[in-house]
């Protein structure tokens, strides 16, 4: 059965961070139809004054954040006492869990091209041992398609694998397609699936995208992509939906107001981090 468009929605572009300036496309309004993915913010500039100042020093908890960085440069820094940088084509995987504070710098780049998520967290697991993983381009796979390329980010495509999250299963495909060239991905049928048109112009499931824009599809086993009159990126991403309360303010995400309220007064007086941290 193939899978439908049931829903979309195309960014718009604002500011966020010290103001660095991006294309917003999945929020706290889309949360319910886009479960387990909260948030998926856009890079996209080639003129570094409009990102530079980046994400200085923040918290988070009950979520994991995970920046795909196609071209330039973005540089992290955690409370848990990692520094690493990732570039053309690489991945950082954030685990917040019960409490992290972190960094994201966006040094000059001819291009800055990429894309954050942020994933949801069971609530069994919001308050889990925060980890930072950096997936660098030999861990990432390039599965040769017919017209392209699949980027095999995270989980499984066919017989092969990708970086396992601990939390949620997660096939994440980072798909280069040449002009006119397509690939039909096969797909388990109640899987919650969503696209995002990174770059160009594309046919999904028989309607046309446009770029940075985001797609929820309906059940099915099967979906087709298909590059229009450029090359694309695309990306793929597949997960459980956790069909569970959401409670948001701001970098914290968890399931009830008492649970808000209690990590926004350990946040004021210094309680916030669980584990044994430096920064």
């Amino acid at each position: 059965m193939k899978r439908r468009i049931i829903d979309k929605v195309t960014g718009y572009r604002t500011t966020d961070g010290a103001g660095v300036s991006l294309v917003r496309v999945l929020g706290n309004r889309t949360v319910e139809t886009y479960d387990p993915i909260l948030m998926l913010d856009s890079f996209d500039s080639t003129d570094p004054k409009y990102y530079e100042a980046g994400f200085p020093m923040h918290p988070h908890r009950g979520i994991e954040t995970v920046s795909l960085i196609s071209s330039g440069n973005m540089v992290h820094k955690d409370s848990l006492g990692n520094s690493d940088s990732i570039t053309d084509g690489e991945v950082q995987w954030m685990t917040a869990g019960s409490g992290i504070m972190h960094e994201e710098m966006l040094p000059a780049s001819e291009r800055l091209l990429g894309v954050q998520l942020w994933l949801n967290m069971p609530s069994k697991d919001k308050m889990k041992s925060p980890e930072y993983h950096s997936i660098k381009k030999e861990d990432i796979k390039e599965i040769p398609i017919d017209g392209g390329v699949l980027r095999l980010i995270s989980g499984q495509y066919k017989e092969h694998k990708g970086f396992q999250p601990k939390y949620l299963p997660l096939d994440y495909y980072h798909i280069l397609l040449n002009a006119g060239s397509s690939i039909t991905i096969e797909i388990e049928e109640d899987k919650s699936v969503m696209v995002f048109l990174l770059l160009g112009d594309a046919r999904v499931a028989e309607e046309v995208v446009r770029e940075k824009t985001a797609v929820k599809l309906s059940e099915g086993t099967s979906l087709d992509i298909e590059a229009l009159d450029k090359d694309i990126q695309i990306l793929f991403i597949s997960s459980d939906k956790l069909n569970e309360p959401i409670a948001w303010a701001g970098p914290i995400v968890m399931n009830t107001r008492e649970e808000i309220a209690i990590a926004m007064e350990e946040l004021r007086n210094g309680t916030f981090l669980k584990e044994q941290v430096e920064y």
